[in-house]
């Protein structure tokens, strides 16, 4: 066949670029600043063979019937929460992820908020930039310890989990974790973690940090009871996914002062994120910043190139979430 039409959802690193050009006639929508608009998605997918998303794109049943000749559906994402796979499989089109290698960069993440809302830096710098300097000791801006407290992960046995507990120990912290399904003595030892149960752990944390998937399990996870469990004192970290805490039930907890404050990566109605929210002093905002680091998107991006490269050369692609339909 000729070369394929490779539609690229938004610019990735140029070493990614340069090897999809090898093979491809590529299309790239311009703009990183915003996500894609579904519209011309839809369009631009009608003159494709391949897309290559990302993880924020909403790879929905309209924008894959648009084409369903598509050849191959390869996302920039560790799970295909935001595709119809169904659809996809339905229609023999191959859908592909990447492997788990954003953990470091999101435990970094997860820890900069937590330093961040708790010391109040965000306030801080915004003091500055209006010209304002209380003085060194001033009580103007006075934050939280993070040094010797305890942090709780929730859904915390996996990778991530294991990453900010390692950062924790650098902070004389102890690390509580709760999953639903409890890790062996040994491996608890080994990452120095310590199991309690979910309502112990939101009563005994000062920082609680999410780890879980979304799924139907967990939607909601963190809500009104799960807030008011927790200290006044205590911050909420989320780096996982946005509607895993029940943002109406946040907003209330914050206005209430039922606790202190949080540091939030991810939105339960992403990209549109809550005005009292972003009215708050007390909570510090970024756009999904998980896996932005040059060298993990430049590692992701080029984990993408090598599903479509496989799938090209006639072999499966290494992530491939629905390889049955490459057996038809």
């Amino acid at each position: 066949m000729s070369k394929p039409r490779i539609f690229v959802t938004q610019p990735v690193c140029d070493s990614a670029i340069k090897r999809l050009k090898g093979i491809g006639r590529v299309t790239v929508f311009p703009d990183d600043s915003r996500i894609i608009p579904h519209r011309t998605l839809i369009t631009a997918v009608k003159k494709a063979d391949i897309l290559f998303c990302l993880l924020h794109d909403k790879i929905d049943k309209a924008v894959i019937t648009a084409n369903p000749n598509l050849l191959h559906i390869a996302a920039q994402s560790i799970t295909p929460s935001n595709i119809d796979v169904t659809t996809a499989t339905t229609l023999e089109i191959p859908v592909s992820c990447v492997p788990p290698i954003t953990t470091e960069a999101t435990a970094d993440l997860t820890f900069g908020l937590m330093l961040a809302v708790a010391r109040r830096m965000v306030e801080g710098d915004k003091l500055v930039r209006a010209g304002k300097f209380p003085g060194g000791q001033s009580r103007h801006l006075l934050g939280a310890s993070v040094w010797g407290k305890t942090v709780g992960l929730i859904g915390g046995g996996g990778l991530i989990g294991k990453a900010v507990a390692r950062r924790a120990h650098g902070f004389g912290m102890r690390v509580l974790y709760w999953t639903p399904r409890r890790k062996p003595e040994a491996e608890e030892r080994e990452a120095g973690i310590t199991y309690a149960p979910l309502d112990d752990l939101l009563r005994e944390s000062d920082f609680v940090s999410l780890h879980s998937p979304l799924n139907a399990q967990t939607r909601h996870q963190i809500s009104t009871r799960e807030l008011g469990l927790m200290r006044k004192t205590a911050f909420i970290v989320n780096t996982a996914r946005g509607p895993i805490i029940d943002e109406k039930a946040l907003v209330r907890a914050l206005k209430a002062k039922k606790i202190a404050g949080a540091g939030l990566d991810v939105f339960e109605f992403e990209p549109k994120v809550s005005d009292d929210l972003k009215k708050m002093k007390n909570v510090v905002l970024n756009p999904h910043l998980g896996s932005a680091t040059v060298e993990v998107r430049e590692a992701m991006a080029n984990k993408v190139v090598d599903n479509i490269e496989a799938l090209i050369a006639g072999r499966t692609p290494p992530g491939c979430v629905n390889p049955e339909v490459l057996k038809k």
